[in-house]
């Protein structure tokens, strides 16, 4: 699927660019690759990304004040709104973990043990 390749593409080049950035953005870029699906859509990455010299980077201010216009779920709102705290630090109503699911549930804790400089904290299924 040519959608594919180019997701791949840019999810490897915001990875790049998220390991010069601090703790939490790296964990918050992340996020966003782990979930994938959200990165495939053309209208949030129109919003999420800014070009510099042809490379992606994120503008986690801009960001915030455009996803809300987007035509979002009630799982993606609230993945991204925690994503984009994770980044770039807001208060926000953890409420919003109510409308994740497993899957973005796990990857927004992982995010926040990440942000947090844990890595002895398992975030998976129990057995």
């Amino acid at each position: 699927m040519p959608g594919d390749r180019t997701t791949s593409e840019l999810a490897d080049r915001l990875t790049e660019w998220a390991r010069t950035r601090d703790r939490r953005e790296r964990s918050a870029v992340a996020a966003l690759v782990e979930d994938g699906s959200l990165l495939e859509r053309d209208d949030l990455r129109a919003s999420l990304l800014t070009a510099s010299c042809d490379e992606p980077f994120v503008d986690w201010s801009r960001f915030e004040s455009r996803y809300h216009l987007l035509d979002l779920d009630d799982s993606e709102r609230a993945f991204l709104t925690l994503v984009v705290a994770i980044a770039f630090p807001r208060s926000v109503a953890l409420y919003h973990v109510e409308f994740l699911g497993d899957h973005r549930l796990a990857i927004v804790l992982r995010a926040l043990t990440s942000s947090a400089g844990s890595d002895t904290i398992a975030v998976g299924t129990r057995t």
